[in-house]
């Protein structure tokens, strides 16, 4: 039987709390990215992005746009903005539409991706957003590199009771434990153990509470999480097989083991 856990912590306890003891462990695989993150990497970049951006002059509380084009991005700028004591808030929107939502959230920073940095500084020019951040170097962005070289800081203390952590269109405003809690109740059916290995399918344009609830149940039971959507019949096959897959999340948006 799985050994109780409490829900009473922040999400980037929860999520990376064991992560240094997993060392180079493989954590998350983006596919469409081609990119590769141990557990060792992964919460080096969060904790040290956080406290980049805590020095660029990052609020608790502010609400920092996340515009990108992977799921490993994503990930990456969710949880960074999480541990910085801001409320991350992706959009998958034009820069019209993406301004106004902004404009609604009062956001002063936005994390994009090289590919959509243009599209992000059009939003950014049209909205209150004074700071863009890019995973790699974009034209007037800053490189997310550049956060991890600064001198590393305290990270924000905050009740996670009421902190927010994560904003999104639909679902709307929801704290730190709104977001725990949703992970251990997913884990009820999942049931992951570091054993396993956790396909998901699903785009990116989904529902954005989903992917950050699933990929953060993963890396916080120590799976490693393959994130590959838009595959083939015949692709899903290759990779269930490639991988040794054991738990995949499907289209319809149910997790079942393979």
């Amino acid at each position: 039987m799985r050994p109780s856990s409490s829900i009473k912590g922040t999400v980037t306890d929860a999520v990376f709390g064991c992560a240094y003891e997993r060392g180079d462990r493989p954590a998350l695989i983006d596919l469409d990215a081609g990119v590769v993150y141990g557990y060792r990497r992964l919460v080096n970049e969060v904790t040290r992005g956080a406290s980049g951006l805590v020095r660029r002059g990052a609020r608790r509380r502010q609400v920092a746009g996340i515009h990108v084009d992977n799921a490993a991005a994503q990930t990456l700028a969710v949880h960074t903005v999480i541990a910085a004591g801001g409320v991350a808030a992706p959009v998958v929107f034009g820069s019209g539409e993406m301004a106004r939502l902004l404009g609604r959230w009062d956001a002063r920073l936005l994390i994009t991706t090289p590919e959509l940095a243009e599209v992000s500084l059009q939003a950014a020019e049209d909205s209150r957003v004074r700071q863009v951040i890019a995973f790699g170097q974009a034209r007037d962005t800053v490189d997310f590199a550049d956060l991890l070289l600064l001198e590393p800081g305290p990270l924000p203390l905050f009740d996670p009771a009421v902190q927010p952590a994560l904003l999104t269109e639909e679902e709307g405003l929801l704290t730190h434990q709104d977001l725990v809690v949703r992970m251990h109740e997913l884990d009820k059916l999942a049931v992951l153990e570091k054993s396993d290995v956790l396909l998901v399918t699903w785009p990116l344009t989904g529902s954005t509470l989903a992917m950050t609830t699933l990929v953060g149940l993963g890396l916080m039971r120590g799976a490693l999480v393959v994130v590959a959507p838009g595959l083939s019949p015949l692709e899903l096959s290759e990779t269930i097989h490639d991988f040794g897959v054991t738990v995949m999340a499907l289209l319809d948006g149910a997790v079942q083991r393979v």
